[in-house]
Parts: structure tokens; C-alpha cells; sequence
């Protein structure tokens, strides 16, 4: 079929210095805070664009005007540069290919849309909403394919653009080719439609003097326009691809390449929503998780390294990623999974990873709000040692309702069971004995060098050398007694760990009180 604008394609005709190295983009409406989906294919794009040291593009879909807000388009940029995901060109930063926002750029879509107009590959259509959704309706009730029926395929293109200019509504509708399509999808192969299926499609509306585009033919535009050479994005855009490519194709433009990956589902296998939890980047951020945490989540959420490892700095990643890696399979979400990956990050070793402080701001605040609710107190400093203790145990939803209540013994002293202090058959004379030493290892390390990483290594030192009638050493005989003494628990974490936290004078003065109720009568 002959295309309309050679001299165009001629003029995006890609450089050869492009040839080498990809472009790709993301291109979200500023419609809401930005979704995990969304943040997840910023990632892919991201990470293909590094990987071949090619360019990584952020525009935005913004001529939905009654719903694109500044504030979410604000909410995207900041989201992606907390998670470390920079764009080289786009809104911010600008380039070449500029404007980047859809709404800055309809001149270009109607140097577009007037050439299919006069060459009769688009009509104007003047269907009102009410007779397309009593259309739709009909169709859907009668088991039909939902597509447009044509209503205004046969009006006088001359008559057409007269009412148009006299009316001020309508829209611009392609017509469609009906042809067997085919591409060559990156991830998934060969896919093929009937392009009968669709009807013929909306590429704009008239609204006044002016034309708005509509979401495929303003896409085939910019990616011709920007240079894109490949699309990655979800499996929900697959029927898009070929109505895009026929759009590209009819205004004599090149398609990039595509390739598309499966959605994140819940574990229902539905479409993420609110009812699974969090669906934006910022609600996790704002739940204390960490931007590597939710990066190193959401690339193993459809894209296999091939390899077991696990944990990945976004170096890593770079270094990692190729397309064959990406499945077509579901993308299934895993709350429990995110929560072990965020307690990896908030721990030896990943941490020396981190790029920012250990803990994040908006971790930080809600253990803070604990404690000054409760009117608790604990060092600054041991604060990240605090979250990292707990978090090893508990879904960081639950933070603060546990440091309420089952870990309140950092911040209050414990109710002491003077049979839990025991160690299997410990005598009473065993656990004062192993009290004592416990005091005699703590008490010469100085208050600067009061660290976990310190209190582990002399008890444990201590603990390897206890045993029974020449039997193995058996830690529990000091470690269990010292840490029932500090938590009060049966259960919890380790003694040098609570020590860490609750610091030097309050651990000591824990096992004294211990040591009182083993020698006091019974």
C-alpha cells in the first residue's frame, strides 16, 4: 500500500550513530500518583537503555486534560529519581526531540493528521457519545465485536470539513486498512490480527479550532518523532502495536521495535489494585521500604537474570539485563517476598550497598512517632539498628504496632520470669554464674564501642567455651539467661542486639535485676 509522506520519513530517516545504540522511552499521563506497573517498565526501559548505552526518554501523555494534574506529573519525576531511575532526555532536562509533553505538541500531530485527511485515509465523523455507546451496547448484547460501525465512512470529505469547521466537534477516524498484520514481537514472536477486528479507529478529536490526538496516533507520532527504536512495555498494550505501526506506516514512518512483558498481577492473578494494598511507588515509599528494595523487587518481577542470585544493585542490573531474560508469563506480586528483600537491604551485608543513610526518612518518622507517643526514648544512633532488628521478624506494615506492644522491652523494662532465666536444667547457682560473666565481659567495653557488631563477638567468644562434663560447648548456657534477661521473652531477638539498642547502662542494670531474682527467695 503506498504511504502519504515520504518526504517525512525521509526527514526522520534514523542516523547511523542511532542505529547502534537504542532509544527508548517511557510515557505515562500524569492521571495519578505513579503506579508500580508503570515505575516497573521505567525500570526495563531504563536498564535496556544503560545495558547498550543508548538513550532513556521521559515524556508525558498529558492532553487527557480534564485528568492530567501537575502534581502527578511532579510525582512521577520524583518518584523515578528516588528510585535512581534518571532519563537522559525529557521533561526537566530537555534534548532534541522536544517538547516532551503531549500538549505542547499539537501543531505536530495536526502537520500529521491533515495530510490523511486530504488523501482520504481519514474522515471526520460526527457520531455523537450517546449513539457510540448505544452502539458499543448493542454489539456487546448481541455477542458482536465492539468496533465502530462506519456510520460516517461515506460522507462527502468536502461536505465533511465543512461541517467540521461550522460544527467545532468531531472526530477523526482512520480508515482502517483490512489486512492480516503481523509483527515480530521481541519477547513473545510472531503475533498476528485481523485488523478487521478494530473498525476504524479514533486518532483525534476536534474540540474548537483545535486538534487533540488521541493515545495511538499521538504514540505512532512521537516515537517516529523522537527516534524510538524500541518499545518495551506491558502485555495490556499488544493490541495497540499493530494499530500503531498501520498509523506510522500510512504517514510513511518508521516502527520501532516492540517487545512486551507480562502485568503485575495480585496474587489472584487480577490487575493490581487498591484491595491487594499498595499500587504506587510513593505509598511504599512512604511505608519506610527502600528505593533498592522496590527496584531490586520489581526487576525480578517478569525478567530472569538466568543465574540464582537474588539481591542486585542497580548497577547490577545494568550489568544484567538483556530482553532475553524477560518473561511472557505472569508477573505475580509477592508481599512476602518484597518484605524479605527490604529486610536483605536493611541488613549486613547489602547495606554497605546503600547509597543514602541506612534508614529511610520515612521509615524513621513513623518509629518516632511511636516513641514520642509512648514517651520512649532510644539513641538516635541505634535507631536503624532498631528497625533492622525488628523488620528481620515482621512485615514493615506491622512496625509499629509491634514496637507498641510485643517489643516494647526496648524502650520499658521487662517482667522477669525467674523459671524462663533457666537453660534446660540450669541450677539457680548456673544462671547467677552466667549473669556474672555475662557482666564481667560488658562491662570493660566503652560506651563508644557499645556496637552489635562488638557485644556479638566477646559473648559469643564467651558462650563457645561454656559446657557441661566435657560435653560440646553449649551457647545457651550464657546467651539464653542474658537474653531473657533484657527482653523478658522467650522468644526474640538476639542479647547482643537488644543490648546495641538499649544501650550500655540499661543492659547492665537489666542483668542486675535478673541476678536479684535468681538469688532472692523463693
Amino acid at each position: 500500500m503506498p504511504t502519504l509522506l515520504p518526504a517525512l520519513k525521509k526527514l526522520l530517516a534514523f542516523p547511523s550513530a542511532l542505529v547502534q545504540r537504542p532509544r527508548v522511552r517511557i510515557a505515562p499521563s500524569p492521571t495519578g500518583l505513579l503506579h508500580l506497573g508503570t515505575a516497573r517498565t521505567a525500570l526495563f526501559n531504563f536498564l535496556f537503555a544503560k545495558r547498550y548505552g543508548g538513550t532513556f526518554v521521559l515524556r508525558i501523555e498529558d492532553t487527557d486534560i480534564e485528568r492530567s494534574k501537575p502534581e502527578f506529573e511532579r510525582d512521577i519525576a520524583e518518584q523515578l529519581r528516588w528510585l535512581g531511575i534518571s532519563w537522559d532526555e525529557g521533561i526537566e532536562t530537555g534534548g532534541a526531540f522536544g517538547p516532551y509533553r503531549q500538549s505542547e505538541r499539537l501543531p505536530i500531530y495536526e502537520r500529521y493528521l491533515q495530510p490523511l485527511l486530504e488523501h482520504d485515509r481519514a474522515y471526520f465523523c460526527f457520531c455523537s457519545e450517546e449513539t457510540l455507546a448505544a452502539q458499543r451496547e448493542t454489539q456487546r448484547t448481541s455477542g458482536e465485536i465492539q468496533r465502530y460501525s462506519g456510520a460516517c465512512q461515506s460522507l462527502a470529505p468536502k461536505e465533511a470539513r465543512q461541517r467540521a469547521a461550522r460544527e467545532k466537534r468531531a472526530i477523526v477516524r482512520l480508515r482502517m486498512p483490512e489486512e492480516h498484520f503481523a509483527f515480530e514481537d521481541l519477547v513473545r514472536g510472531e503475533i498476528a490480527f485481523d485488523t478487521v477486528l478494530f473498525g476504524d479507529i479514533a486518532l483525534a478529536k476536534l474540540d474548537g479550532k483545535r486538534f487533540f490526538p488521541l493515545y495511538n496516533f499521538a504514540v505512532a507520532v512521537d516515537d517516529a518523532e523522537m527516534r524510538i527504536t524500541h518499545v518495551l512495555r506491558g502485555d495490556d498494550h499488544i493490541a495497540n502495536t499493530p494499530k500503531q505501526m498501520i498509523i506510522a506506516r500510512l504517514l510513511g514512518l518508521s516502527s520501532p521495535q516492540y517487545a512486551h512483558f507480562s502485568m503485575i498481577l495480585a496474587q489472584d492473578r487480577s490487575k493490581l489494585s487498591k484491595r491487594h494494598g499498595a499500587t504506587s511507588v510513593r505509598e511504599l515509599r512512604e511505608a519506610g521500604y527502600f528505593p533498592e528494595t522496590i527496584v531490586n523487587f520489581l526487576a525480578l518481577l517478569g525478567w530472569n537474570p538466568g543465574t540464582d542470585q537474588e539481591l542486585f544493585t542497580l548497577q547490577e542490573l545494568i550489568d544484567a539485563f538483556t530482553l532475553d531474560g524477560i518473561q511472557s508469563g505472569g508477573a505475580i506480586w509477592n508481599q512476602d517476598k518484597l518484605e524479605w528483600f527490604n529486610r536483605q537491604w536493611l541488613g549486613a551485608p547489602a547495606r554497605r550497598w546503600l547509597t543514602h543513610d541506612a534508614l529511610t526518612p520515612e521509615l524513621e518518622k513513623k518509629i518516632v512517632a511511636v516513641l514520642a507517643g509512648n514517651r520512649w526514648h532510644v539513641r538516635k544512633e541505634t535507631i536503624a539498628t532498631l528497625a533492622a532488628t525488628v523488620l528481620e521478624r515482621a512485615p514493615l506494615a506491622n512496625v509499629e504496632e509491634l514496637l507498641a506492644g510485643e517489643y516494647r522491652y526496648f524502650f520499658e523494662k521487662p517482667r522477669l520470669d525467674r523459671e524462663l532465666l533457666r537453660w534446660k536444667d540450669m541450677a539457680d547457682e548456673d544462671v547467677e554464674r552466667a549473669l556474672d560473666s555475662a557482666k564481667e565481659i560488658l562491662e570493660p567495653i566503652p560506651e563508644g564501642e557499645w556496637t552489635q557488631n562488638r557485644l556479638e563477638r566477646d559473648l559469643m567468644a564467651a558462650a563457645e567455651s561454656l559446657s557441661v562434663s566435657g560435653e560440646k560447648p553449649d551457647r545457651g548456657r550464657l546467651l539464653w539467661p542474658v537474653r531473657v534477661a533484657l527482653s523478658g521473652k522467650k522468644q526474640s531477638p538476639g542479647p547482643f542486639d537488644i543490648a546495641a539498642i538499649i544501650g550500655k547502662e540499661e543492659t547492665l542494670a537489666r542483668i542486675q535485676e535478673a541476678q536479684n531474682i535468681i538469688v532472692r527467695p523463693k
